[in-house]
């Protein structure tokens, strides 16, 4: 069962649901405009876009690419916004892809499935029903929401690997010799796709908010900045666990070779125990040994 779904967001009244894309747009024609949401569509849905929406091809290509850093590009009849929404879920962190297409009269997003088969955007549509009177305003407004859900899981996600690496911090400082260094590579591996994401994004939003994209509405670029000081916030967020990680990996490394040292010093004092008991008994065997071969001298000379 499809779990996309097509809006005619209204002037005035609730948003009305249809059941295809062609109708929603067809409704939207006189009053409000269409919001169009896919979740893991195909390239037959998507392609039906090019000729209703007017969207470049090579955008649905983009769509289809699950590999996209984020990016805006601008096309003659739309902008494409390509955002990366992110879960944390019992250690794994899941990267999902975003794709918003804006116009005065349309907008349209796609996502897809997580590990669990659930969409990325699980709850958008009631999150934007919530607050469908800032909604009412504009496509401008309905990215925004959708971005401000994205920026927020993100930072959600955050929260839990900072969690987590409160746990191994005091794992390593507890017992550094059957501490597993890969766990710290874990956390720096995600750590530095987390600041990719929120690099490329904040760009995104930076010329948003300096206005170069000609269908964001003058009334919305404040929310869009509330946005970016949210990204700056979780990007400082990101350096600043990276430089935990690469200074737990320094303690860790100090603590194993104290380790090795408190080793090799136990090793060294077992030596000088055996060699001053070398050195004791060494001459009391000389003297055995001596003593030996006079008594076998008498007992061989003739009587």
């Amino acid at each position: 069962m499809s779990r996309s779904f097509f809006f005619q967001i209204c002037n005035n009244g609730p948003p009305k649901r249809f059941e295809t894309a062609d109708s929603a747009v067809e409704a939207a024609e006189g009053n409000g405009f269409a919001w169009l949401h896919y979740v893991g569509p195909t390239r037959k849905e998507l392609s039906g876009l090019v000729e209703l929406l007017g969207l470049h091809s090579l955008s649905i290509e983009d769509c289809l690419d699950d590999n996209q850093i984020p990016k805006i590009d601008d096309f003659p009849e739309s902008t494409l916004i390509l955002s990366n929404i992110f879960e944390y879920h019992k250690g794994v962190l899941g990267v999902g892809e975003v794709n918003m297409f804006i116009d005065d009269k349309f907008f349209a997003s796609i996502s897809h499935l997580n590990s669990m088969q659930r969409p990325y955007l699980d709850e958008i549509q009631y999150f934007v029903e919530k607050n469908i009177e800032g909604a009412r305003c504009g496509p401008s407004y309905v990215m925004h929401l959708i971005l401000d859900y994205i920026v927020d899981h993100k930072f959600v996600a955050i929260e839990a690997i900072e969690d987590e690496l409160d746990d191994v911090e005091g794992a390593l400082i507890s017992d550094a010799a059957s501490f597993k260094p890969a766990e710290l590579i874990r956390f720096r591996r995600y750590l530095l796709r987390l600041r990719k994401s929120l690099f490329h994004e904040r760009e995104i939003l930076n010329k948003i908010c300096r206005k170069d994209c000609r269908f964001i509405s003058e009334q919305s670029i404040y929310h869009y900045r509330d946005i970016y000081d949210h990204l700056v916030r979780s990007y400082e967020l990101t350096e600043s666990y990276r430089d935990i990680v690469a200074s737990l990996m320094e303690v860790y490394l100090s603590m194993l070779n104290n380790e090795m040292a408190k080793a090799a010093n136990e090793t060294n004092m077992t030596v000088r125990r055996l060699t001053l008991i070398t050195t004791i008994f060494m001459p009391l065997t000389l003297l055995a040994g001596i003593g030996g071969d006079v008594r076998m001298v008498d007992d061989h000379r003739p009587r």
